[in-house]
């Protein structure tokens, strides 16, 4: 098959209108001024420069955002409406010996919320009992038989973590029966408000807090330094020692990357503090699964995110839904061990069910490729795996996805969105339009349950709301790519420079490049999917450098780079430097490519 060449676009990276995957490649900054002064001021390199003014990073910026501090970014968590309220009840709680119950979901957000309140309150001496709900058996979000579980183990007070904010029917009754709730959230509200002790989240719909970008933990995290500074000057410390919140950093880190959060300002200082505390490995359960993971590197956010919170997760997806948060709160090494095998476990059979799901979900979708909005369902999925399954549908359609799980006439759904969608917003819509039995979420991902025969109604009202937003995503379709180098500046020391950027993830995305004028010297399949190439520049040099093309074989992707047979491309991927035995190794990950013209290198 032949390729079109890369045009001329002035518009255009390295005049690449259309490449194997059908984008356009753009330089995410071309304020050439503001680069060279962040170069200068800064003593970055032209890439790094590039990095941060691609991310909105001005020249007074800079220097916050190379090395993010909580002294620089907390604020006063006062600000949040609600909280004076509810560091007020804890307090007394604290002073009174009282027992606190936690009700926390069963993402790792919820697991790490409810183990920093939990570990927290082991040093100041409250009895915290944590209750997790199993996915299947009680769904999302507080029910009135898990918070009389929790007073039935003597808890006088009952903080919601990760949930809660329109739990009207449960929180309503708990009220009546004597159970005091406080709400710590930060999932879009509605204009009602539960009837609780306090409302404490970023979203609730009168909320002028600039947080709203936070994870559950996050708010969890201000909700503490609020009350050590209350219990301090109720001189509660007088004669025991004031808890360390720099040392649980760790968990609010790994829930702040795994719950999908923008990694900005506050929210980017949690993540590169907490992967600092984590490293020191001072929380016992958390030590255990980075060594089952086999972490033996440096910690960054992709471990946080791909290779520890996915254990985590499969507790509640399709095991002990209470394990993850139990892992988390143990100072025993060995039953963190037995623990962390056990999540092993279970994300092993997570992987496998996710499989046979995924296989039914896209001949669904495929059939629905007019539609904005992708909807699909089947009987007997496994609720547990249909968030990720919906997240594989949300990358390879680039639209909106929910997944659907039926069971005795009843849907329960996860749902992702792409940038410039809200679907936070269009789910609160629906569950208003009473197309919903309850529903929640943000604007990247949301959840609900309803009737089944009300799915296409709901279908259609998604397609409604969201059509318009869905095609400006997919008419704006193009990758943005950081710069531009060669074969030859493909070093480790660019890689290690480049890491001052990090933490990488939501809203602070990995640099991009673009390779300009490569040329593949070898290569090979790896595993069925995936291409191991070797590559050197293509105008001459002696710098060979390993590249890989992930799930390339079979795609447009891949069948442009084995049949380049030594012409001149553009490549555009990201440099990565691992570890392998104690080594550094460097390599080059393609994400897409483009047939360059013989006078397009640089």
């Amino acid at each position: 098959m032949e390729y079109p060449a890369t045009t001329r676009s002035p518009d255009c990276l390295l005049g690449v209108e259309r490449s194997a995957l059908g984008q356009t490649w753009r330089a995410r900054c071309a304020d050439e001024r503001l680069i060279a002064t962040l170069s200068q001021q800064h003593g970055i390199s032209d890439l790094l420069a590039r990095i941060l003014a691609g991310r909105g990073i001005g020249v007074e910026e800079a220097a916050a955002y190379l090395s993010p501090s909580l002294r620089d970014s907390l604020p006063d968590p006062l600000h949040l409406k609600d909280m004076d309220k509810a560091v007020a009840r804890i307090a007394d709680a604290v002073q009174a010996g009282e027992t606190i119950g936690v009700f926390g979901d069963y993402d790792v957000d919820g697991a790490t919320s409810s183990a920093l309140l939990a570990r927290y309150g082991a040093m100041v001496r409250m009895p915290v009992h944590v209750h997790i709900p199993d996915r299947r058996t009680e769904g999302y979000g507080p029910n009135i038989g898990g918070l009389r579980g929790l007073k039935e183990k003597g808890a006088s007070l009952v903080l919601t973590v990760d949930c809660g904010t329109v739990a009207f029917e449960p929180l309503a009754q708990a009220r009546a029966e004597g159970i005091g709730v406080i709400v710590l959230d930060h999932h879009i509200g509605a204009a009602q408000l539960p009837e609780a002790i306090a409302v404490v989240n970023p979203n609730r719909l009168d909320e002028s807090s600039p947080c709203g970008a936070l994870a559950a933990v996050g708010v969890v995290f201000l909700l503490l330094v609020a009350l050590n500074r209350e219990l301090r000057q109720r001189g509660y410390f007088t004669n025991r020692n004031e808890p360390d919140l720099l040392s649980l950093l760790d968990l609010v880190a790994l829930g702040t990357v795994c719950d999908v959060v923008p990694l900005k300002g506050l929210n980017r200082a949690f993540v590169a503090q907490g992967i600092k505390v984590m490293q020191r490995r001072g929380n016992t359960g958390l030590a255990a699964l980075i060594d089952h993971a086999r972490i033996d590197q440096a910690m960054h956010a992709y471990h946080l995110g791909f290779l520890l919170g996915p254990r985590i997760n499969a507790g509640g997806r399709v095991g002990r839904a209470p394990l993850g948060s139990s892992l988390l709160c143990t100072g025993d090494a060995g039953e963190a061990a037995a623990m962390a095998e056990e999540l092993g476990r279970y994300n092993d059979e997570r992987k496998a069910i996710e499989g046979m799901v995924l296989e039914q979900a896209v001949m669904q979708a495929e059939a629905q490729d007019n539609r904005a909005f992708l909807m699909v369902a089947g009987e007997g999925w496994h609720p547990g795996v249909i968030g990720i399954v919906a997240g594989r549908l949300k990358e390879r359609f680039e639209r909106p996805a929910a997944v659907l799980a039926i069971e005795d006439g009843v849907a329960k759904a996860s749902a992702r969105s792409v940038p410039g969608v809200n679907l936070g917003a269009a789910v609160g819509a629906a569950r208003d339009a009473d197309l919903l039995l309850a529903g929640g979420g943000h604007s990247m991902a949301a959840g609900f349950s309803l009737e089944t025969e009300k799915i296409p109604a709901l279908h259609a009202f998604f397609e409604e709301r969201l059509g318009a937003e869905v095609a400006a995503h997919l008419s704006g379709r193009h990758v943005s790519l950081d710069g531009c180098v060669t074969v030859e500046g493909l070093r480790a020391e660019l890689a290690h420079e480049l890491r001052r950027a990090e933490p990488f993830g939501m809203g602070n995305p990995g640099p991009r490049f673009a390779v300009a004028g490569a040329r593949i010297v070898h290569g090979d399949i790896v595993k069925e999917s995936h291409l191991k190439l070797l590559l050197a520049d293509a105008a001459g040099g002696t710098a060979r450098v390993r590249a890989m093309a992930f799930r390339a074989v079979g795609t447009p992707l891949g069948d442009m780079l084995m049949s380049a047979k030594g012409r001149p491309l553009h490549l555009a991927g990201q440099l990565k430097l691992d570890y392998w035995q104690g080594k550094e190794q460097l390599s080059f990950h393609i994400e897409d490519a483009a047939m360059a013209l013989a006078n397009t290198t640089l």
